[in-house]
Parts: structure tokens; sequence; C-alpha cells
């Protein structure tokens, strides 16, 4: 089980997750014990987190999200952890999935107590007042003035996240306002309904990830399935030849009796061009009948002249004898 709570300072988070830690045997994962034990415990990034806050200065994201993930293969948190005071941005909290990531991991659920800041501070000023009245030492954070400053800090660089985790269906919100123990069943709710979904998500990972016998038998169960698919269609195959066997028939008959109509419309217009022809070469004769007449009065003219100048010639020729 691995949890971020999200909230504004004084919404009962680190109680919450006090609980949740007893109760479900997980680890709460405080960014500033983290910095405190890598820098007593030297590790590389220990060191370079011990630099940066020796200088005054503020230890970057990747050195902090290097610490958590230093901090998250320990033994204690294979069970799972809580993340607190971490991400407090977006950058951070999209770095811290991309740290997850690598490692294949996933965050279960971000649960958001909403409260109401002027509850908040009202809730403040009562117990400095009974710390007051009791000679208590009042810490110098725990007082409304300092809770102004800090909602105000909430509200422009963690509340964001409330909205990335949103988006992503991780978030689940509880009334910050009741009571603890309403608090605490509200969460456990929340849970129990997570763990109700969880079943399915080991095996799907348990699909995509193992390549032993459960990838073998997986694939095995796949190529025999498909071997059935082909089966049953070449069986079917003879089936869907016999059934478009008329439909071809009727597909040629069609196109016969189609070619048989562009014959008959052939032949029409062959009968009708050979019409034609015949009315013209019937009328052609005629034409050459009249030509022929007309020759032949030509030539018989002409012979009937020559005989006509023959006849004068000889005429004139008897006539000059005579003188």
């Amino acid at each position: 089980m691995r949890l971020i709570l999200l909230g504004p300072p004084g919404a009962g988070k680190g109680t919450q997750a006090q609980r949740l830690v007893q109760k479900h045997g997980i680890v709460q994962l405080s960014t500033g014990d983290m910095l405190r034990a890598a820098v007593a415990a030297a590790t590389p990034i220990g060191l370079k987190a011990k630099d940066i806050m020796a200088g005054g200065g503020l230890v970057p994201d990747d050195v902090v999200v290097g610490i958590i993930s230093e901090r998250i293969d320990q033994p204690d948190a294979r069970n799972g952890f809580i993340l607190d005071g971490f991400p407090r941005t977006v950058p951070q909290a999209q770095a811290l999935d991309a740290l997850l990531k690598r490692k294949r991991l996933a965050l279960d659920a971000v649960i958001e107590l909403r409260v109401n800041e002027s509850a908040l501070l009202q809730r403040v000023e009562t117990r400095v007042a009974q710390m007051r009245e009791r000679g208590e030492e009042i810490r110098a954070d725990d007082t409304p003035e300092v809770l102004s400053k800090r909602l105000a800090s909430y509200r422009a660089q963690t509340e964001p996240l409330v909205h990335y985790y949103a988006d992503k269906r991780k978030l689940a919100t509880v009334d910050g306002m009741a009571s603890i123990d309403e608090v605490e069943a509200a969460i456990s709710r929340v849970l129990t309904a997570l763990a109700a979904e969880s079943p399915a998500r080991p095996a799907r990972k348990a699909v995509r990830t193992t390549g032993g016998k459960k990838a073998g038998k997986t694939a095995a169960k796949t190529a025999k399935t498909s071997g059935r698919k082909k089966a049953s269609s070449r069986k079917k195959a003879p089936a869907r030849k016999a059934a478009k066997a008329p439909r071809k028939v009727a597909k040629a008959a069609s196109k016969t009796a189609k070619a048989a109509r562009k014959g008959v419309g052939k032949a029409a217009k062959g009968a009708k061009t050979a019409k034609k022809a015949t009315r013209k070469t019937a009328g052609r004769p005629k034409a050459r009948k009249a030509g022929t007449r007309v020759t032949k009065a030509t030539r018989k003219a002409g012979t009937v002249a020559k005989k006509g100048t023959k006849q004068r010639a000889k005429t004139a020729k008897r006539l000059t004898k005579r003188r």
C-alpha cells in the first residue's frame, strides 16, 4: 500500500498517518527525517544534501527524490509507505511518478483531508490559549500568524496537486473537519474499496512482466485458440464456395443476356445501314440512264449536223460543176 496524504497544515495528516502505520504495518516517510538520516549515514546523496543545507540553500527536488529512492528500497518499506511532506508541488509529483515507474511501482491512492481554513485558525487559537493556561511552552511555528502564512503557501504551491491527482484518478477526498475517529473510518472505507479492486491488478502485471511458465502457458493457449480459428475457417471455406456458385451462374447469365442484347442492337443497326445503302444504289442507275440518254441525243445531233454539212458540201460541188 503506497499512499500520499494531502491537506493544509493543521488538517490532521500526521495523526492519521500514525494510525495507518500501526494498522497496516507500513512506514511513514517524512522528507525531513529522511534528509537527516541520509546526512547521518553519509550516503552520497546525504553528503550532497548536507553541503546544500550547510550553505543555507533549499535541497533541490532531484536530491530529495534520490533520498526517497534509497529509502523505499529498504526492507521495511516493502509492505508500503505513506509520504509525508512530499510532494509539495506538481513538478515534485511528476518526478515522483517517474521514480515509481522506474521501480515498477505505483501509488494506490492520494487522500485529501479537506478542511475549512477559518476553522483551522480558530482551532489553533484555541489550542494556543489552552497551552498558555496550562503554562506550557508554545512552539514558534504553532501560532495563528505562522499558520496564516503556511496556508497561503499551501494554496499557491501544494493545492494544485489536488487537480493533478484528480486527473489521474488517484484522488479520494475525506472530510478533515470530522472527528479523528470519523476521519480514520472514512480513510478505511477508501482503502477497503481499493483492496476490492486490487486482485485484478497483479494478474495483468504478471502477464506483462513474467517471462517464465505463465507466459509460456499464455502463449500456448493463444496459439491453440488461433489454430482452432484457422481450422474452423478452412471447414467453412467449401460452404462459402458453394454459396457463391449460384451467384456466379446468375452473373454469367446476366452477361450472356447483355451480350445478346448488344448483338441484336448491332444487327438492327446493320440492317438499317444496308437499307440506306440499297436506296442509294437503287437511285444511281436512273442517273446513269439519264446521262446515257443525254449522251446519245448529243451524239445523234452531232451525226445529223455532220450529215447536213456533208449534204450542203455535195450540193455546193454540184452547182459548181454545172456552171
